[in-house]
This record gives structure tokens, C-alpha cells and sequence, in this order.
């Protein structure tokens, strides 16, 4: 059987893909530059690198919407990374995009993600505002994009970081916010990313008896299909046929209108109030308490947070943003909760 080697799989690239894709023979490198894999193109490298991460495995027991759910089929933090993946591979493939790119950036596009979802990124942003002196709102200083690409340059591999392609990161760090991604690849995560979480919010929270199907805005329904799957399909469909005739990530007005729309409703039902919400107020204090324990006593934050010479709150916030749901509840009950007494 003959082997294919990385030389001949960038070749390849060169002959399948569209002329807007980003070719691994071209990318921009490393930030500490390596030997080439003889097999592997430096994206594929990546993507393999993020799925056998610390970070990545973690995402297993972090929270998308629903806080510790019981149930068995809600979606974790790692679950709706699958589905960005998904997602993104069935935009980039029609449009001839690198597929390997667009998978490692989108396993790695939550890698910097709190516990307890988006109320983490909230908590942190407050606790590092009130150890810094500054006052509240005075921007958002926790922000899960920016800790991800952090992550992968720094912390990850016993602050060695994982070294990846200039354009891995570049995605990780702009697949939210008002930056763009500088490849097509990028921008793909960034919409496939926002197609999957409306989709699949709305599925667990109709798993969850929170929300009916004809809840939603019935306009945007039409639009999109009645169900997870039909609106995904009507997404990525319009998403390829704008993008081929434009040359960048677009969606047609009357979808992005759609999808928008449900978003709005989401946030108006979902993820600004009720039931799923019960426990947030619960979780901010808690890793609000956290950083500010940890900040008091630097000499118990783990050693692999304290290998570069950052400020001491900035190694509070990796220490605390990095807990699980899980872990951050066991590490505040040792700390705040007190235990019955036992003879030692």
C-alpha cells in the first residue's frame, strides 16, 4: 500500500480545493517554528492536537445552557464544539474550502469557555474589574475568544501552549466579537457557530419543556423549517449558494433576518431568564468568590497557571476559567463549606 506524504497531500490541496481556500503550503507558520510531519498537512497536525488537549476534554463537563443537567442528552460545551464541526465541514466542503482548517478551528473555538457558560465569562470580567480598581462596566475583561487563543499560545502543554498555525489561532480569537477571522475557514466557524447554538438551544429547551415548537416567531419558522434539522439544512444551504456568488461567508438578508430573530427570542426566553436560569445568580457568586480566594492565596494556585510572568490575576482568572462545572463546585465546597468534625 503506498503512502501518502504531507507533500503529496498539499499538492492534492492544490488540485481539489477552490482558489479562496487557505492551503497549508501557504500558512503563515508558527509562532515557534518546527519541523513539518511527514504525513500530516500543519492543519491536520492541529486538529489533532486540540482533540488530544486538556482544554478539549474538559469541555466535556462545561456548560452550554443548562447548568449540571440531569438528563442525559442536554448539550455540554463539547457537545455543541461537535456540531459547530459539523456544521462548518458542510459549508466548507460544497465551497471548496480546507475542511481541515475549518475543523481545527472550530474544535478549538471554545476552548477558553468558563464554567457555567457565559455567566463565568461575566463573573471573571466583574472579579477582574473589582481587583484591578476599576470601575464596573468598564469593559468586558473576561472574554472566552481571547482566553481560548491564550490557551493554545501559553497555557496548555505545561505553559508550552500547543503551537499551532498562525490561522488556527486567528479563528479561535475572532470567531466571535467584532474582529474577523483572516480566512474564509475562519469566518465559516463564526456563522456555523451561531447556526448551531439557535438550532440546538431550541431542541434542549423543548427537551426540557421549556419552550414549544409553536412558541417560536412563526414568521422566522417559515422561513427556516420546523425543526432542528430542516433549519440547519436551510442555513447551510443559503450560506453556500451566498458565499459562491459573493467570494466571502454571507447569508441571504431573509435568512440572517430569520435566524436573527429566533436568537432575539432566545435570549428574551432562554438565556436571559427562566427556568434554566434558576441557578446562575448561584454559580457568579461562586466563581466570583473563587477568583478572589485564589487572589488572596497565589501559592495555591496550581504551578502550571504561575510559569510565565503574568500578573497575578490574570493567573487567577486561567486557574478559575479552566474548572469544569464540576470541579469548581468541589474546590468551592473545600474552601467555603464547612465539613463535620473528625478526629485526625
Amino acid at each position: 500500500m503506498r503512502v501518502l506524504t504531507r507533500a503529496e497531500l498539499e499538492l492534492a490541496e492544490r488540485e481539489r480545493l477552490s482558489p479562496d481556500a487557505t492551503f497549508a503550503s501557504d500558512s503563515l507558520g508558527r509562532r515557534v517554528p518546527e519541523e513539518p510531519d511527514a504525513l500530516r498537512t500543519c492543519f491536520q497536525c492541529d486538529r489533532d492536537r486540540i482533540l488530544h488537549s486538556k482544554s478539549f476534554r474538559r469541555l466535556a463537563h462545561k456548560t452550554q445552557v443548562f447548568l449540571a443537567p440531569e438528563g442525559d442528552h442536554y448539550r455540554t460545551r463539547l457537545i455543541h464544539t461537535l456540531e459547530v464541526s459539523q456544521v462548518a465541514r458542510s459549508i466548507a466542503r460544497p465551497l471548496g474550502l480546507n475542511e481541515d482548517l475549518t475543523e481545527a478551528i472550530a474544535l478549538g473555538h471554545d476552548l477558553g469557555h468558563t464554567p457555567f457558560g457565559h455567566v463565568g465569562e461575566r463573573a471573571l470580567s466583574h472579579a477582574l474589574a473589582r481587583h484591578r480598581g476599576e470601575p464596573e462596566g468598564a469593559g468586558r475583561l473576561f472574554a472566552h475568544n481571547d482566553q481560548g487563543a491564550r490557551i493554545v499560545d501559553l497555557l496548555e502543554r505545561n505553559g508550552r501552549g500547543l503551537n499551532l498555525s498562525r490561522e488556527v489561532v486567528d479563528g479561535i480569537r475572532c470567531h466571535t466579537g467584532p474582529r474577523r477571522a483572516g480566512t474564509l475557514e475562519g469566518r465559516v466557524v463564526a456563522l456555523a457557530d451561531r447556526i448551531a447554538y439557535v438550532c440546538h438551544d431550541i431542541d434542549d429547551a423543548e427537551r426540557a419543556g421549556m419552550l414549544r415548537e409553536s412558541d417560536l416567531p412563526a414568521e422566522s419558522c417559515e422561513r427556516l423549517g420546523s425543526s432542528s434539522s430542516e433549519r440547519i439544512e436551510t442555513m447551510v444551504h443559503d450560506v453556500v449558494s451566498m458565499s459562491s456568488r459573493s467570494g466571502d461567508i454571507l447569508m441571504s438578508e431573509g435568512v440572517w433576518g430569520a435566524m436573527m430573530s429566533l436568537r432575539a427570542f432566545l435570549f428574551e426566553r432562554l438565556y436571559s431568564r427562566g427556568d434554566a436560569k434558576w441557578e446562575e445568580p448561584k454559580a457568579y457568586a461562586m466563581l466570583v468568590d473563587l477568583f478572589e480566594y485564589f487572589a488572596a492565596h497565589p501559592d495555591e494556585v496550581p504551578a502550571e497557571y504561575r510559569l510565565h510572568d503574568d500578573p497575578l490575576d490574570v493567573q487567577v482568572a486561567d486557574f478559575v476559567s479552566g474548572m469544569t462545572d464540576r470541579y469548581a463546585i468541589r474546590v468551592y465546597e473545600r474552601l467555603k463549606i464547612p465539613r463535620s468534625w473528625r478526629r485526625r
